[in-house]
């Protein structure tokens, strides 16, 4: 969309010496109509997906702006297809529904017009249903230029949960119609969260790589990131590791790390050793120019991987290192288990404490009859024999095995304190 002269002039000056919106649009002009607002409106939006936050007070006054502009217009002018193309494109960028609903009702619309405007007032107002009924025959690809990338960025939202594949698809296109917008950031940012959902790497790792180079500087890239963990993570059988290491590159030093971080507790939370190490290693990489000290959270979440695969002195070695007062408190209790569980495995194993009774010599071919290495069989007559214990457990190697066996119990004690940790982890990761 191209803004006029004096407009773009008067707006750009404004951002440059840090005016007002309000001065900006006084400056292009007294009687500016609603689609001249709604395009200075855009323009701050494109700023904003630059990596601007200093114009996200701009873009809510502009909001406020334009709904006044809206309630006060008359039904001709809001009747011109220029202004009523402008309101929707308000109503999709944080628009008021109450306003965009009584501007509507004064207005004769043709049915095109009543099907877009029905379909982003029911979208607006959590009526998904409705929304996605009044959008069904709505080709964003057909509609006028600038409502195209908006109409197909709700189209695929409204659809995205039941039908993914779909809803990528009115993502690719409303990235086609709004290259460089806001739109554009939000439609990767959707299409990233469906791809790890639905198991598509590559698309995955490509929509990741565009939104990093594009758009890590929106305000919005928090949610990527949310995103994108939870897609490595996801896709941990079938992602290469590689790319996701040359993506994260994109990133300045202080992202990396967190995105790394995230990674690992999720790995290490979901049992995922290989994962957790790669993340763990990378986040605990130096990062130049800064002094640096091991992270007690990249130690932590690579213990809690590794605790039943490698050396148990290892692992204990590695919690020894850990600040515990540089852990965040759900970290602190994740801390505690793994040193609980490291201490139960070292733990000296519980002494024997066999229940023998004794029986006739005569009754020594019973099938209870356990003869104990050691024992004289004809002392007082009798033998030693096992009092009344349950079905032995067979071993590896064949042989039975008694339940009341000191490495028995300790592997049973040891599993329990797996099982603790394993609810521990699984409330951690909600």
């Amino acid at each position: 969309m191209r803004i006029g002269a004096a407009l773009r002039g008067a707006v750009g000056l404004a951002l440059a010496v840090g005016l007002q919106p309000a001065d900006a649009l006084a400056a292009g002009g007294s009687d500016l109509q609603p689609f001249q607002m709604v395009r200075s409106l855009q323009l701050v939006q494109d700023r904003i997906a630059d990596g601007d936050h200093a114009a996200l007070p701009m873009q809510r006054k502009l909001l406020e702006m334009i709904d006044a502009k809206l309630r006060e217009g008359d039904r001709e002018q809001l009747g011109d297809p220029r202004n009523f193309r402008a309101m929707l494109v308000y109503a999709m960028s944080g628009g008021n529904p109450a306003t965009i609903e009584a501007v509507m009702a004064r207005l004769d619309l043709d049915d095109t017009e009543k099907g877009i405007g029905a379909g982003v007032l029911n979208y607006l107002t959590g009526r998904p249903k409705a929304a996605q009924a009044a959008l069904a025959s709505v080709d964003p690809m057909q509609a006028p230029a600038e409502l195209g990338a908006f109409v197909a960025l709700v189209k695929g939202s409204l659809v995205a949960l039941e039908h993914p594949k779909p809803a990528l698809a009115l993502f690719d296109q409303a990235r086609l119609l709004g290259p460089g917008t806001l739109v554009e950031e939000a439609a990767l940012r959707r299409t990233v969260g469906i791809c790890g959902t639905i198991g598509d790497p590559e698309r995955f790792l490509a929509a990741s790589a565009q939104y990093v180079r594009g758009y890590l500087r929106s305000p919005y890239a928090s949610q990527f990131a949310d995103s994108f963990v939870s897609g490595v993570v996801a896709l941990h059988a079938s992602i290469d590791l590689e790319r996701v290491e040359r993506i994260v590159a994109m990133m300045d030093p202080e992202q990396q790390q967190v995105v790394y971080l995230r990674v690992a507790r999720r790995a290490a939370i979901d049992g995922l050793k290989e994962l957790s190490a790669f993340a763990s290693e990378k986040a605990e990489r130096k990062t130049p120019g800064r002094r640096q000290e091991e992270d007690p959270r990249a130690l932590l979440y690579s213990s809690l991987a590794s605790i039943t695969s490698v050396s148990i002195e290892e692992v204990q070695a590695k919690i020894e290192r850990i600040d515990r007062a540089r852990l965040s408190p759900d970290d602190r209790r994740l801390l505690d288990a793994v040193r609980a569980v490291a201490a139960e495995v070292i733990a000296e194993p519980p002494a024997p404490n066999p229940k023998v009774v004794m029986l006739p010599a005569g009754e020594a071919d019973s099938p209870a009859v356990v003869p104990v290495t050691g024992a004289d069989p004809a002392r007082a007559g009798g033998v030693l024999v096992a009092a009344p214990q349950p079905t032995p457990a067979i071993g590896k190697t064949g042989e039975a095995v008694s339940p009341e066996d000191p490495a028995n119990v300790l592997v049973t004690e040891t599993r329990k304190k797996l099982d603790a940790i394993d609810k521990l982890l699984g409330e951690a990761a909600k």
